[in-house]
């Protein structure tokens, strides 16, 4: 799929939620994250800003996020494990 951003450009913002319960858990910081997306294998657009990015960074995760093109910046809102 064609991006719609350049993660390497955008700012990257998470969710409390994201943050305490799944960053946290996973040992992750936000080099963590940005690396995450950008090697997803499937990313999938599922509403006219949100995204699905699938990726297997220590393990098979699933991370939804809000891509806001007017100011280069994507926020997470959560992710989940397994399959």
């Amino acid at each position: 799929m064609q991006k719609d951003f350049d993660i390497e450009k955008c700012k990257i913002e998470a969710s409390k939620h994201f943050m305490l319960k799944y960053m946290k858990k996973w040992n992750w910081d936000f080099d963590d994250l940005r690396d995450a997306i950008n090697n997803a294998y499937k990313i999938g657009k599922v509403g006219k800003k949100k995204y699905e990015a699938y990726t297997r960074k220590s393990g098979s995760k699933k991370i939804i996020f809000v891509f806001y093109a007017e100011y280069d910046k994507i926020f997470v809102i959560t992710g989940s494990e397994g399959d």
